[in-house]
């Protein structure tokens, strides 16, 4: 086929998805996004992701689903999905445990792990969708929020797989950085989203604690380091956030973790488990926070 035919060939496809798209003029108005409410528009999404915290990944797979299909054209239920499918690549690999990242040179040293065809190109198609469903969403309306997080949550579920599961570190600080941008522009518009701030944080606190040459070409590529900051930010999420509350709050553990302050980790994963006793992982990290065998986690060396 020629070079031709094929740019015509992608022009008649894109059309194609654009005329089936009714204009964003038609979809009646919904209420804030960033500001839980009772009957608000968004309980399927936050019973979806409150399943996948608790490793019922058929759960929010279906509930997501039937939010899809009350929501055909909004970004949120494709990115969503994609952060289910990521999810249990996460359990099933086991790549979120504490010692993996409070110990450096195990961090670094750590066996690429080997990934699901089916899932990752589950996970590719729906983080495709989400893209085009916020791209087309803000070309409409440059300030919708539901776009702005869609578009947050795109490159922060690029950023973790990257980085987490293939250990392409140098993208995963590429995706992080974009995902930076888009939750700044969310939090202009908003800046009661709270979840937005995730993507501040991890930013902030994961490039400070990397060794100086890292850090040193990260921010030569615009990537932002503050520990201090990062932090505060990943405080905000962990406190006020929405769907990504849960997540921020594991991260603060492995930052109590690095930061040998076991009270704060405990009282975090006891939340988690109270609130997700089906997930194995918070009970598991407690049991070994409390173990007297355990050793100190090893955080020095890598900038702080």
């Amino acid at each position: 086929m020629t070079k031709l035919k094929k740019k015509w060939l992608k022009f008649v496809l894109f059309g194609t998805i654009l005329a089936s798209i009714p204009t964003l003029a038609s979809i009646p108005a919904q209420a804030s996004l960033c500001k839980p409410a009772e009957d608000d528009g968004y309980e399927h999404l936050d019973q979806g992701f409150h399943a996948l915290y608790d490793l019922d990944f058929a759960g929010g797979e279906s509930t997501f689903v039937a939010w899809e299909t009350l929501h055909p054209r909004n970004p949120l239920a494709p990115a969503a999905r994609a952060s289910g499918y990521l999810f249990q690549e996460f359990e099933r690999l086991g790549v979120l445990k504490a010692e993996i990242f409070t110990d450096d040179q195990r961090f670094v040293q750590r066996n690429r792990p080997v990934p699901s065809v089916e899932l990752k190109t589950r996970f590719k198609q729906e983080l495709a969708m989400a893209n085009a469903l916020a791209d087309y969403m803000l070309a409409q309306d440059p300030q919708s929020p539901d776009a702005l997080l869609a578009k947050t949550l795109v490159y922060g579920l690029k950023a973790d797989y990257a980085g987490l599961i293939e250990k392409r570190n140098m993208a995963a600080l590429s995706f992080t950085k974009e995902g930076r941008g888009w939750a700044e522009r969310l939090l202009r518009v908003d800046p009661g989203c709270y979840d937005a701030y995730l993507a501040l944080g991890a930013e902030n606190y994961l490039v400070a604690i990397k060794p100086a040459v890292v850090r040193w070409f990260a921010k030569l590529g615009g990537a932002r380091a503050n520990r201090e900051q990062g932090v505060q930010e990943l405080t905000l999420t962990a406190e006020n956030g929405r769907f990504l509350k849960p997540f921020a709050k594991l991260l603060l553990v492995l930052v109590a973790q690095r930061d040998h302050d076991p009270t704060a980790a405990r009282r975090l994963l006891v939340e988690l488990q109270q609130e997700f006793p089906n997930n194995w992982l918070y009970g598991d990290e407690l049991t070994k926070l409390d173990s007297p065998f355990k050793k100190p986690a090893n955080s020095k060396g890598a900038g702080e």
